[in-house]
């Protein structure tokens, strides 16, 4: 196992390669730029999202639509930049690095996150680790909880399911379940803002942030329950959002361990029910639902969360990078999917680990080829 754990890690390396550089192209021809964002604040407008990057990631304006700069009579490679000293432009290109070709600054940006020094933000004049630090514990918050809550919730409700398998209990909980799984979770989250957030119903839960404004002046037992009462909502959300796939997924791996030989001959020694589905079928059915839990964790943190986030104007890592997208923030960008995507290789690693662990039996190095 553990020559498969060093095979695995350093597969990373070529893998977080390639993410990067996928990344980093696809940016290059996405409309608009730090650039454009720059002059757009100057000029006090905002960047045409037609707008579209030249090779070296530069935005191109349409042909014939250019605008030309005042001084030379050159056309312009940015919109907005009419009546912009050439100057000015080219101290911009500097500041935000793209006085380079591309090539160079994917090469020099990928020497600086080898060492994990993402640079400062372009709008927010702080460094993006600093972000990422201030914004993580929003995010650790929603995704603790929700995956909390969701296996809580999943394990016993599949585990019912696939014993009652075809009576009144399973078709009416299948129906839930089918709900859950139909709606996105942001589209339960406006229902809850509706009904319970001062939408048109309900004023019961706050709206905005994760605390109050007088958090600092409340008692402990005060502080705690200000935290609780603002995450009631986003926590439902995501909660009702993520359970369906997780209560099928134990309901069925139940139902198959259920139905092999060594429960029938675990039943025919005269075992009690309860003994047969704990003692020998639990280990076995709960191998899949174990071992998937840091994929359910890290796709629930980073990527469930955004649009919840959004929301409920919590101000967390999908915010920021929401924010960072919109903005074209592209050291805000380009970090935290490099974060994001080591952390999403090593728990999916965990994951393998996890398999082991709850089952000794799984070899991952007889199965390469």
């Amino acid at each position: 196992m553990l020559a498969y754990i060093i095979r695995r890690l350093l597969l990373i390396i070529p893998t977080l390669f390639g993410i990067m550089v996928i990344n980093f192209v696809v940016v290059q021809f996405a409309p608009g730029g730090p650039v454009e964002q720059a002059i757009s604040q100057i000029q006090g407008t905002a960047v045409e999202a037609t707008a579209r990057v030249s090779g070296s990631g530069q935005s191109d304006s349409t042909p014939g639509t250019q605008s030309p700069s005042i001084g030379g009579g050159n056309v312009s490679k940015y919109r907005g930049a009419r009546g912009l000293d050439p100057e000015l432009i080219k101290e911009i290109e500097k500041l935000y690095g793209f006085d380079k070709p591309a090539h160079i600054r994917f090469v020099e940006m990928i020497k600086n996150y080898a060492v994990f020094d993402f640079g400062n933000s372009f709008f927010r004049d702080r460094k993006v680790v600093d972000l990422v630090v201030d914004k993580m514990p929003v995010s650790i918050s929603l995704g603790l909880w929700t995956t909390l809550l969701v296996y809580l919730i999943s394990i016993p409700l599949g585990i019912a399911k696939s014993v009652r398998d075809g009576d009144s209990f399973d078709m009416w909980t299948s129906v839930v379940v089918i709900i859950g799984n139909a709606i996105p979770g942001f589209l339960f989250a406006i229902l809850l803002v509706v009904m319970f957030a001062g939408g048109s119903f309900l004023d019961i839960f706050p709206l905005r942030g994760l605390t109050s404004p007088n958090w600092d002046e409340l008692s402990i037992f005060g502080k705690i329950v200000d935290y609780f009462h603002h995450m009631v909502l986003p926590i439902t959300a995501l909660v009702i959002g993520g359970f369906a796939s997780l209560t099928m997924l134990t309901k069925n791996s139940f139902i198959e361990e259920i139905n092999k030989q060594y429960v029938v001959t675990a039943r025919s020694k005269g075992l009690e029910e309860k003994r047969i589905l704990y003692g020998h079928i639990f280990r076995n059915a709960m191998l899949i639902v174990i071992a998937g839990f840091p994929s359910a964790f890290i796709g629930i943190l980073f990527t469930g969360a955004m649009l919840i986030e959004i929301i409920f104007s919590l101000d967390g890592l999908g915010l920021l990078a929401f924010e960072a997208v919109l903005n074209r923030d592209y050291p805000v960008m380009f970090g935290t999917l490099y974060v994001f995507t080591i952390l999403g290789l090593i728990m999916g690693l965990i994951g393998d680990v996890a398999y082991h662990v709850v089952d000794p039996r799984i070899d991952f190095e007889a199965n390469e080829v």
